[in-house]
């Protein structure tokens, strides 16, 4: 009898055991996931502020691991950014999580202008996508500078997130290597501070995106030279 006690209490022991380390490992879990939410919602509203965005947008970090396959982005019909943790999980600084929320940004408020509350622009989006990936990473570009964010990060971010595809005419998506350039060049022009005071050269991605865009380097620095005015046409 007494056996049948002690086996029953080392059982009730061991149960309240596991519930307990289960309810510890739940309430670690849920304050990380606090934490890096106030952390989307102080670099996001930081850039609206800055950049005086009077349209309303609710940052939302998820713990999935990656954004499932939409046939359109969401982001523009729900003004919600959401940051996937198969997204932020690339992020190593605030600069890489500000480059991420401030190109959505840029589309949520393209969403509330135009006719329809902004329907119709949300379709032209959608509708032409290669363009407005470009004007989504220039503006994310200035957005970033307003709000104190270096806009190096866009690249570093873009390097380690974007895989590079073998051609873009069939795709709904630029070159990662033409965005780049593209970024850098925008860079170049209107921020030149940000590479004469790089704070980013020793960063190993950076240093990636260097060794991977020489050519096209080399082609926008002809270009300087010259003056020329016709657009260059990056690989």
């Amino acid at each position: 009898m007494k056996k049948i006690i002690i086996i029953v209490l080392l059982m009730m022991l061991t149960c309240t055991s596991s519930v307990f380390a289960e309810e510890t490992v739940n309430e670690e879990e849920i304050a990380k996931e606090q934490t890096i939410q106030n952390k989307i919602n102080s670099i996001g509203t930081r850039i609206l502020n800055a950049n005086k965005i009077p349209n309303r947008v609710v940052f939302v970090y998820n713990k999935a691991e990656k954004k499932s396959k939409l046939k359109y982005d969401k982001t523009l019909t729900s003004r919600n950014v959401v940051m996937y943790n198969g997204t932020y999980k690339y992020t190593d600084s605030d600069d890489e999580i500000a480059a991420f929320l401030a190109r959505d940004i840029v589309l949520v408020s393209k969403s509330y202008d135009g006719e329809f509350s902004g329907e119709l622009n949300s379709i032209q989006i959608m509708a032409s996508p290669k363009k407005y990936e470009i004007i989504a990473d220039k503006l994310a570009v200035d957005m970033m500078v307003n709000a104190g964010y270096n806009p190096l990060g866009l690249i570093t971010f873009i390097n380690k997130t974007c895989p590079q595809r073998r051609f873009d005419f069939v795709s709904n998506k630029n070159l990662t290597s033409k965005r780049l350039a593209i970024i850098y060049e925008y860079i170049v022009k209107k921020y030149p501070y940000f590479l004469v005071n790089n704070t980013y050269l020793n960063n190993e991605y950076y240093q990636n995106f260097l060794l991977t865009s020489q050519e096209n380097r080399r082609m926008l620095k002809k270009h300087l030279e010259t003056g020329s005015k016709e657009k260059i046409k990056y690989e």
